[in-house]
């Protein structure tokens, strides 16, 4: 069982494809619900040398960005294999 940990925003690179499907709006909803409820659903990433590499979450990273935070909960998850 994966357990959460907290990782520093500035680690993490968003891959330019997922980066494309970003929708603001969905950002500020997510920003509000952290506000009132704290971030519940850790993001997913992997391993990258000396950063990681976003697998799943890009709205609730860029929405704990836009809250001016520089921690994130997530979990380190092993890359896919091919």
């Amino acid at each position: 069982m994966l357990k959460p940990r907290d990782f520093q925003i500035a680690a993490i690179h968003v891959p330019v494809k997922r980066a494309k499907t970003l929708d603001m709006d969905k950002v500020g909803r997510i920003a509000e619900s952290i506000l009132e409820d704290g971030q519940t659903v850790p993001i997913q990433v992997r391993a990258d040398g000396d950063r990681f590499v976003l697998v799943e979450g890009l709205h609730r990273l860029e929405a704990m960005k836009a809250l001016g935070e520089s921690m994130i909960s997530g979990y380190l998850v092993q890359a896919r294999q091919h």
